[in-house]
Parts: structure tokens; sequence; C-alpha cells
């Protein structure tokens, strides 16, 4: 049996999308701004699994600007589009409020559910600290397959940032920047506390010497608090997530962390810069599947293998 989304849309605030049988709120897509030194974006969260577990944290103490599912821009040809303080090599990681800009909700083209899928199309701007436009995004989010039989469903996050400067915009990472093994930066989980120590499962391999390396997809099981059991969630990248680098062409570097935090980030420029001409999109599809209980290897890949692009 396939579930059916339904969505609420709360103007100037948030968009809801929940499980309309059982009513449970999958997520809230939250475009209002925030906080300046944060970097304000539009995020999700909480994001749920179909029991109604929280599977993302929002605002955590050692980091204010972590919150929920989203997409960031830690170092942006020398703007900090992540928030809070700036890597610099050599200095450590100094407040620097001038570098920090924002990416800013400009519209929606379409808030709708239909067909057991929710679609929700924004227009967004990206901004430098002094507000000059730098880029303009076109996001697609996609709720679909829906499984309360099975405890899962999955969304797909397609992304395409135009530069509208007359020069290369350049995006990097703390790693590019001269920090080892920090290639923080594009689609972006921050797990809820409970998970810190979860299982982290790639195609081949697992745990935090996943770190880097490159793969198409990448799975994360916590146990959670307060309630019993456990999710399991999967970043997948798209067949046609690839750019060429240095090392060849390649899917993603995964930024992965399960101390002293739960965090997972499909790295855009994890080792090398990634520039783009003026006038030029870059674009990128990820699917997250969100999932109650523990999957194994074997169940990620049966999934993917049943739910292709």
């Amino acid at each position: 049996m396939t579930g059916a989304p339904r969505v609420v849309h709360a103007y100037g605030d948030r968009v809801t999308v929940s499980e309309r049988a059982t009513g449970v709120e999958l997520f809230a897509y939250v475009y209002r701004p925030e906080a300046a030194w944060e970097a304000p974006r539009p995020y999700l969260h909480p994001v749920r699994t179909l029991a109604g577990a929280v599977v993302t944290d929002y605002r955590p103490h050692d980091h204010r600007w972590h919150k929920g599912l989203s997409l960031t821009a830690s170092h942006l040809s020398g703007a900090n589009l992540w928030g809070g303080n700036t890597y610099v090599h050599g200095q450590g990681y100094r407040r620097l409020p001038e570098r920090v800009g924002s990416m800013r909700h400009a519209g929606f083209e379409e808030v709708s559910a239909a067909g057991g899928r929710a679609l929700i199309a924004e227009r967004l701007t990206w901004h430098p600290y002094d507000g000059e436009l730098w880029a303009e995004e076109e996001r697609r989010i996609e709720v679909h397959d829906v499984h309360p039989d099975s405890g899962c469903w999955a969304l797909t996050w397609t992304s395409g940032i135009t530069n509208r400067r007359a020069e290369p915009l350049r995006f990097g990472s703390p790693t590019t920047a001269g920090r080892e093994l920090a290639g923080y930066t594009g689609l972006f989980w921050r797990g809820p506390r409970a998970f810190r120590a979860g299982r982290v499962i790639g195609p081949e391999g697992e745990g935090p010497a996943l770190m880097g390396r490159q793969a198409p997809w990448l799975a994360y099981c916590g146990e959670h608090d307060g309630m019993d059991g456990h999710a399991t969630l999967v970043f997948a990248h798209a067949p046609e997530n690839d750019h060429s680098g240095a090392g060849g062409t390649h899917p993603a570097h995964w930024f992965v962390r399960n101390d002293p935090f739960a965090a997972v980030a499909a790295s855009w420029s994890f080792f090398e810069e990634l520039a783009l001409a003026p006038g030029d999109t870059l674009r990128r599809r990820y699917r997250v599947v969100v999932a109650d209980g523990v999957w194994q290897r074997e169940d990620v890949l049966a999934y993917l293998e049943s739910h292709p692009w």
C-alpha cells in the first residue's frame, strides 16, 4: 500500500507535509528568514519517520547554524553561506560576520499534493553579506514512495544554481581552504543527538573511514531517545551528479561523522574547488530515504534496485 501525502502551507513561514491516513508530519519546510549570523536559508525540520520519530536536529548547542536538512555553501568565493565561524587557513575558525551570507526565498512555483506525491517547487536567490545577487536557484523537493506497510518514505531534492556574477563562482570547503577532512558543503543533514555513534554503511565498507570516500550512496542508522527503536536514512546521488576534477569523474565525496555528532553531506567540493562560470548552472539531484528500523547493506541495495531513478 502506498500512502498519500498532505500539504499545508502557512504563508510566510513553512510548508508541512504529512501522511494523510495517519496524520504523521513527515517534515516541515521552513523558509522564513532566521538569524543573520546563522546564514539564513530554508531547511527541513523536524523530519520524521512514518512511526513519528524525529531524525533531524535544529540549532544544536555546538553548531547553532546546523538546521535539519538543508543546502549549504560553506566556502563560496570568499563568502560563508553555511553560517557561524569561517575557517581561515593558519588561523582556524574565526568570527567574521562580514563573510556570512544568505539564501533567500523568492517565491513558490508550485506547492501541491496529488497521486501519492507531494511537490514543493521554489525559487531562491543567493547573496553575500552585502546583499549583492550572486546566484539564482530553482529547487524541487518531491515526496514519493510513501510505504506505511514497510515503514519508509523518500524525498528527491533537485537544485539548479545559476551564477549571476560577472566572474566565476568558486564552491569550496574548509578542506579546500586547508583543514583536513572537513569537506562539508552541499546537501547537509544533521542528525539528532541520540544518533551519535550510529552505524555508517556504504556500498563497500562502513564506519567513519567512509569520510571523504566516493560512492553513489551512504546510509546512517541510529537509535532514538524517548521512544524504542531505530531509524535508517539513505542518501543517494542521481546518476547525473558528477563533475570532472583532478581525480576524474565522480558522483560524490561524502562528508560523514558519527562522533561527536551525526552528520552527512553530499559534498560537491570536498578536496578541490568547483568553479561555475558566469551564466552557467550547477545541477544536482539527491534522494533521501527515511526508514523505521535497522537496515543492513542488502536492505539498502534491494530498495535502490526496486526504486530506480
